[in-house]
């Protein structure tokens, strides 16, 4: 049958729709009913019943103690407030708590990790140069811009001693970067001191943290950019152009002289080293010819003649024994004299000297007779006498 037939809802041989007081009335009477109302649960205005409203009110009551269930995570503590004020902090699990005005309670999440831009926003292309433009130790601006990472460690302290604990970090941050700069010098700032800029910036925004109680830890400060402001950025590199090959010719300069340097110490350590050498060898051999000249003339004194003939041989050895040239008697009647023309070919005097000598002594030097000896014997010894 369809909704709008003119005989839905009829009862009997009544017609029309439903009376609408006519349901309320029987759905008070059968709650009445059930809540101990009897047949009297509805009131002669048709209005609800007693029993109707303690349902009501119950219902009411269960949702509002239902309200105070909550479910903390595993990376959040929860912070129950009684009438507004801190009454404890909650572990990860299912919790309850007396719903509103009674007690309430805030969730904080103390594992992520929140970040803050100095300088920027989302790109390092969307600068904020009021944020961005900092003044260095030697009245010079730079444009820098650096994230702050941190996270929510307390959250008793996150909740009741900071009003804006988010806008505090980042006022701190801007503070301590700004200090930091402000001490160092340009250069510096630009190039090699970024990480030690950064490490310092997180001790002391941390410090500064720590004395406002705002329950934040500071994780990590990252530089994203640090260069001169773009008015002035052609001049400054032609200035760090200017370094650089200042630093360029300084550092050929430096590997010029370790280059020379060493070599001309080398060569002088060298040279005194065989200066000392010289020195030691001319003097060992000053000091071995003393001493044997004073054992020559130990000699001497002993046997004079001997001693002048040996060192009249000696020298003649010496002499004849750097030389190419061959001395032959002639007055000595030899009618065949062998030379020992290989060795000398050989570039060997000494030994064609002595082979010579030893196969032409006796043609060189012939005998004479024992009264020629004996006579030249006398002669010598009348010598010596008269000198």
């Amino acid at each position: 049958m369809a909704l709008n037939d003119p005989n839905w809802g009829k009862n009997g041989g009544g017609e029309g729709p439903p009376d609408l007081d006519e349901l309320w009335r029987r759905l008070n009477s059968k709650l009445g009913s059930t809540w101990g109302g009897g047949k009297n649960s509805s009131n002669g205005s048709g209005g609800p019943s007693p029993g109707g409203l303690r349902f009501a009110v119950l219902v009411v009551i269960l949702l509002w103690a239902a309200s105070g269930f909550y479910i903390v995570d595993a990376s959040e503590r929860g912070v129950v407030l009684m009438f507004g004020k801190y009454l404890e902090t909650t572990e990860p699990g299912p919790r309850w708590h007396w719903p509103w005005p009674v007690q309430s309670a805030e969730i904080v999440n103390v594992s992520q990790v929140y970040t803050v831009e100095v300088g920027y926003r989302n790109s390092a292309r969307t600068k904020v140069q009021d944020e961005a433009l900092m003044l260095t130790d030697d009245e010079n601006i730079v444009d820098l811009q650096f994230a702050v990472q941190y996270v929510k460690a307390d959250p008793e302290s996150y909740l009741f001693f900071d009003r804006n604990p988010e806008r505090t970090v980042k006022q701190v941050a801007e503070s301590a970067i700004r200090e930091i700069v402000g001490k160092s010098k340009m250069d510096f700032v630009l190039y090699e001191g970024r990480e030690e800029i950064a490490a310092s910036a997180k001790t002391l925004m941390q410090r500064i943290l720590d004395r406002y109680r705002t329950g934040i830890i500071v994780s990590q400060v990252t530089m994203q950019n640090a260069q001169p402001p773009e008015p002035v950025q052609a001049s400054f590199s032609d200035a760090v152009k200017v370094n650089q090959d200042r630093e360029r010719q300084i550092n050929e300069g430096q590997a010029y002289r370790n280059d020379v340097v060493p070599k001309a110490q080398g060569t002088a350590a060298r040279l005194i080293e065989e200066a000392e050498a010289y020195k030691q060898r001319v003097v060992a051999a000053a000091e071995g010819e003393a001493s044997r000249f004073r054992q020559i003339v130990a000699e001497y004194r002993k046997a004079p003649r001997v001693t002048r003939d040996r060192l009249y041989l000696d020298a003649y050895q010496e002499v004849l024994s750097n030389s190419t040239k061959v001395f032959i008697d002639q007055k000595a009647n030899s009618n065949l004299l062998f030379l020992p023309l290989d060795k000398l070919m050989s570039g060997n005097p000494s030994i064609s000297a002595n082979n010579f000598n030893l196969q032409n002594r006796e043609n060189i030097n012939p005998p004479v007779s024992a009264g020629g000896r004996d006579r030249d014997v006398f002669r010598d010894r009348d010598r010596e006498v008269r000198q």
